[in-house]
Formats: structure tokens, sequence, C-alpha cells
């Protein structure tokens, strides 16, 4: 691999980066961002892969949402088999070259046996991010509380496989988490999805967020920073999480359209460290609702054609 220098004066001059050692190599790789890393410097020559992969230290995170927000949209083509199997290979390949220094996982749209795959591989995992991933369910959820029992933050929202025993083994086997987000999709109009998100998908939209809700006041005591967007939520969750998780100091509930205003007074009275409070606001107009993420997706069907999550 040659580069080459040029001078005021003199003629250029050639450089072989082929000869610098793992430890330069490993300290540059060190610099780039994900993408650099496993399309770049992964790909360029087996020297460099050898490298990148002796030191699990460069794969202790993959966080993916800063490549899918830079698409300004969701996609179609995101919630299909194939797209799925991207991800998963990404999930898999980063947590065999993390070798059980897999921190931080920031993806969407992967499956039950990849996220199980990298739970039993990774027991320093401390924040977890799957939101819309269709084919995720208790199962292995289950396996993310066995293993992964320094986790601090949990985003599984528009996981709709996802039930409240997966929030009561969480919050059993991960006494650390203070950060939980369960959102679900904009049931007040769906039409905002139309097109995007599959149909039958919209229709299993989670009925059961009272439960969830005393599931995570009683499992979940320690827990600063709640999201529950759009959820089903009635005064009897609300009170539940308020008599809960006294340590709250963030609360979303955003579209919680069962909730009344007196109700979330009389809650977020009882919470004396609540710093933020997100109310339903339910009179904005609907078709303002995640405008700016879903309005114009039409415009994105050329980045859909991106490069991004392919390893």
């Amino acid at each position: 691999m040659v580069a080459v220098v040029e001078g005021s004066e003199a003629a250029p001059e050639e450089r072989d980066w082929s000869d610098l050692t793992t430890v330069c190599l490993v300290e540059a790789f060190s610099r780039l961002d994900q993408e650099d890393l496993w399309r770049g410097a992964m790909s360029c020559c087996r020297s460099w892969r050898d490298a990148a992969r002796s030191r699990p230290a460069l794969f202790a995170a993959l966080d993916l949402d800063p490549a899918f927000e830079s698409i300004g949209a969701d996609a179609a083509e995101w919630w299909t088999p194939a797209f799925q199997r991207r991800v998963d290979a990404m999930l898999r390949s980063t947590a065999t070259l993390a070798a059980g220094e897999l921190r931080e996982v920031r993806i969407r749209h992967c499956s039950d046996d990849a996220l199980a795959f990298a739970a039993n591989r990774s027991p320093q995992l401390s924040i977890l991010s799957i939101r819309s991933s269709r084919s995720v369910t208790d199962r292995s959820m289950l396996t993310i509380a066995s293993c992964c029992p320094v986790l601090t933050e949990l985003d599984i929202s528009y996981c709709y496989e996802v039930s409240y025993k997966s929030l009561e083994a969480i919050g059993q086997n991960c006494p650390n988490l203070i950060v939980l987000k369960r959102s679900i999709f904009n049931w007040l109009d769906s039409s905002e999805h139309t097109g995007i998100v599959p149909a039958d998908y919209l229709r299993e939209c989670p009925q059961d967020s009272d439960r969830e809700a005393i599931t995570i006041s009683k499992y979940m005591q320690k827990l600063k920073h709640l999201v529950l967007r759009f959820a089903k939520l009635s005064a009897v969750g609300l009170n539940s999480i308020a008599e809960g998780c006294k340590e709250l100091e963030i609360l979303d509930l955003f579209g919680c359209a069962n909730l009344t205003s007196r109700g979330i007074e009389q809650a977020a009275g009882n919470l004396k460290n609540l710093e933020t409070l997100v109310k339903p606001n339910l009179y904005i107009p609907r078709s303002s609702f995640h405008m700016e993420r879903y309005g114009h997706w039409q415009l994105y069907d050329e980045r859909f054609q991106t490069n991004v999550f392919q390893i």
C-alpha cells in the first residue's frame, strides 16, 4: 500500500504504509468511526485486518444509530428478512471480535438468535438498544437478563414480541439499570407508518401497558430515565410507577392518550427527584407527529440503497 507525500520543491515521495507495526495500526484504527473501521481498515488488506482483530477493544461498541438517522426516515426495506440478516451479521461479528469486551450495542431490526449469540459472549454489556426489532422475543431477552448483569440502559421501543416477562427478568438480574425506553408506534394515527412498517406488525401493538408499568415499578426501582411514548397506560399503571420508581428524574409520556392532566400531576407530585416531565401533548396536530422522520420518506429511495449496513 503506497501513499504519495508532496513537497514544495522535491519530487513526490512514495511511502509504504504496509510496514507500519501492529501497535501503530491499532492506534490509527482507534481514531476511526465504525464505518471506516469495518469498510476501510478491515477490508483493506490482510495485515490491516489482522491488526484490527488483535485488539478486541476496537469492537467494544456497535452503534448503528448514526447510520440509521443519517437516512432521515425509516425505510420499508429495513423491515425485511434480508436486511435483518445484514444487521445480524454485524452483531455476530462484533460480539466475536470483541472477545467479551462488548459494552455498547445500538442497533435496529436484529433477530432473537443474533441477540442471544451476542449476549452469551458479552458479560460486560451495559447499553443495549434494539429498537424496531420485530423478531426479538422474550427468549433472547431472558438470555440478556441472565448473561448481562451490568446492564444500565435498555431500549426495547417498537419491539412488540417483548412482554412484561422480559421486564421482570431484566429487573431482577440487572440491578444497575437506570434507563428504560419502551415506546410504541403512534396508534392515534397509524397512517404515518403506512408503506413503511408492515400492517400486520402495527396491529400487534401491545395492549398490556399497565401490567408492564406494574412490573417496572416492582423490579426496576432504581430507574432515573423512563420513556413510554404512546403507551396505552392508564392511571393505575402511572400511579404504580410513581409509587415504585421514586428515583425517576426524567419521565416521557408523550402520546399517552389514556392519561389525564390531573392524573399526571398527581403522579408527578410523588416523584421528588423529577426534573423533566414530557406530557402527552395531544393538542399537537397528529399530522405533525414525527413529521421530520416520516413525512417525506419517499424522497429517500436512493439513499435506502446505502452500504452503511454492510460488513
